[in-house]
């Protein structure tokens, strides 16, 4: 007789929280339970528990993790498509499958799920349909029935308000790449059986490399369906199945022939940046302190490019150094800032919530951050900006009219110039003068003709500012 571990279940589901539960989180009567135990016989039994890597989705199938013996993925809400896809894609050997509800696939998801299978990605996915959102309440789904009574569709749904069910298999299987399309069910024994074979094809395919496998499985949900078991498996037969016909739609694999994707080797940083500018290799220093800037404004003023020549000063330096750009859709014109984090030993984290040195171009900016700078830090804003908020105690402020001295030099693009200039001026990042000019120049390595230009705007804003 074989064991539970054989069968492709734990023994026991400490995940959950309780030491040597044995039961499942699933509500009595819940098709889940029933393709759980399917999908983990069909892995078991065909030997694919160490290479199955389940995508799991954000609803009633999210804790599969618990149960499962195998490899596991948590995906995003609708992004099981796209992780499974990855992970297809980086373990070509192995069997993917994504297990995903009628909320995840056919609402937020289905653009993901829907190019996925356009693009024939080598995984197989298993789609529960219970024609509601289970998780949250039983909400109305793509997938409910006209005239199905749920919480939001009090009075049953209605197709001229809310549109007609969606039949993603039907949907599918007007693409080309899919090998395998199927719908079955979970209400009966008979049908329970036929669910079986079905979910060991898709793990075969998989197994074998044949490409994309959709199978969609109806199944009861009894408490939000507010029947008992037995009446949850009847109106999934004598309702569900009129909508959504079982049946295969397609199994085209006797014509495809088994390929596993080849990934090529990644090249490593050396190879890739080989015959390039050499960069000094990072070294590890724990004296030197890590440093923390925000620097922050208006897009098109020049912000990422300075925290850009931050960064690359402190490369040069072999500090390790992280920037990370944030701006709206309107790049320019918009809001926009980065964070640059340097330090002689490995980042944690690119994210600066509490900056040393916060340099702000415009007001909403200041404003927005000038609050967050620890104290003895250092804020360094444009003259422009009014100083309606003062910066908290024990924080320098060093207003620089950057911008009045870009247009008095005859180049209002450079303000950002005379940002850098200022930090130089103030000693604010801890690196050398050199290494800031040679990244400056650097920034303009696609337009060698500015070079000098800005080379000579840097020292005349520093003289400016020293006069000062």
């Amino acid at each position: 007789m074989k064991t539970i571990e054989q069968k492709g279940m734990y023994r026991e589901f400490p995940r959950c929280g309780k030491p040597h539960a044995r039961t499942t989180h699933y509500c009595p009567g819940c098709g889940h339970g029933i393709v759980n135990k399917l999908v983990a016989e069909a892995c078991a039994e065909l030997g694919l528990q160490d290479r199955t890597i389940f995508v799991d989705p954000v609803g009633c199938g999210v804790f599969t993790y618990y149960y499962w013996d195998a490899a596991h993925i948590s995906a995003a809400h609708g992004r099981a498509a796209a992780a499974a896809t990855g992970a297809a894609r980086a373990r070509p050997g192995a069997v993917t499958i994504a297990y995903q509800g009628d909320g995840d696939l056919g609402a937020i998801g289905f653009n993901n799920a829907f190019q996925a299978a356009s693009r024939g990605e080598k995984f197989g996915c298993i789609f529960i349909n219970n024609s509601l959102y289970g998780m949250t309440g039983g909400q109305m789904a793509p997938t409910t029935l006209d005239g199905e009574k749920t919480t939001t569709t009090p009075f049953g749904r209605d197709p001229a308000t809310t549109g007609f069910p969606l039949h993603v298999c039907e949907v599918f299987n007007a693409l080309k790449a899919p090998v395998y399309i199927a719908r079955v069910s979970v209400a009966d024994t008979k049908r329970i059986m036929q669910a079986r074979q079905a979910i060991r094809r898709v793990f075969e395919l998989q197994r074998d490399g044949k490409g994309y496998a959709m199978l969609e499985i109806l199944a009861p949900c009894p408490t939000n369906f507010r029947m008992n078991a037995q009446d949850a498996a009847k109106f999934c037969i004598e309702e569900m199945e009129k909508e959504f016909p079982l049946g295969v739609f397609r199994d085209d694999s006797s014509h495809v022939e088994s390929a596993v994707r080849e990934i090529p080797r990644a090249a490593s940083c050396a190879e890739l940046f080989a015959g390039g500018e050499s960069a000094p290799p990072v070294a590890d220093d724990p004296n030197v302190p890590e440093r923390r800037f925000k620097f922050a404004g208006y897009g098109g003023q020049g912000i990422l490019s300075l925290g850009l020549c931050v960064a690359e000063a402190a490369r040069l330096e072999r500090r390790h150094t992280l920037w990370f750009p944030s701006y709206g859709p309107e790049q320019r014109g918009g809001s926009a800032s980065c964070s640059v984090v340097v330090g002689g030993l490995r980042i944690g984290a690119p994210t600066v919530e509490h900056p040393d040195v916060l340099v702000c171009m415009n007001q909403p900016s200041y404003e927005r951050f000038v609050g967050d700078v620890r104290k003895g830090g250092l804020v360094i804003v444009d003259e422009t900006v009014p100083i309606a908020v003062q910066p908290p105690e024990g924080v320098r402020l060093k207003r620089v009219p950057a911008i009045a001295m870009a247009e008095e030099f005859g180049v209002p693009k450079a303000a950002n110039t005379m940002m850098l200039a200022a930090l130089k001026t103030f000693k604010a990042t801890g690196l050398g003068d050199d290494s800031l000019e040679t990244a400056l120049c650097a920034s303009f390595k696609k337009k060698p003709q500015l070079i000098e230009k800005n080379r000579e705007l840097l020292h005349r804003a520093e003289r400016r500012l020293a006069e000062d």
